[in-house]
């Protein structure tokens, strides 16, 4: 019986060991940025959703419909979702979310298309297969805050 009681702990400990390095390992990535002036694509991994792949309907999410003159408007509701600011500037805006438990990082990232008055949106996680739809919702809420600021 104590065998199993050392075994069942040396398992414990072994995945509480893999997840909090994966999490460092999503700590110490970046977002992908910008790949030829549009929001890289997703993976093949369902952990992550874009507006700026219409053919890729597995990922893809409705863009924000929010013409605004500069990503700097919306940082604030970034921010009120519980996004840190990495990047901001005119057109890109770059954001990481943290999980409270071992500290995974997803990326949040916008464009504005100010010909299309809309914001395209990544939102992805860094590590791990499945985000179990938290990108989606993630973006959802964001889209819901910044349209009910307007």
């Amino acid at each position: 019986m104590k065998q199993l009681i050392y075994i069942g702990v040396a398992l414990v400990l072994i995945v509480a060991g893999y997840f909090a390095f994966q999490g460092y390992l999503s700590r110490s990535q970046k977002a992908p940025g910008l790949i030829d002036g549009r929001l890289a694509p997703c993976g093949s991994k369902p952990n992550s959703v874009c507006s700026d792949n219409v053919s890729d309907q597995k990922h893809y999410i409705k863009p924000i419909a929010l013409p605004v003159s500069s990503l700097s408007a919306v940082t604030a509701g970034v921010e009120r979702s519980g996004g840190k600011i990495i990047t901001v500037d005119q057109d890109y805006l770059a954001a990481e979310f943290s999980s409270s438990v071992f500290g995974f990082v997803d990326d949040l990232e916008l464009l504005r298309d100010a010909n299309a008055g809309v914001i395209h949106v990544r939102s992805a996680s860094r590590v791990g297969y499945s985000d179990l739809g938290v990108n989606r919702k993630r973006v959802e809420a964001l889209r819901k805050l910044l349209e009910n600021d307007q």
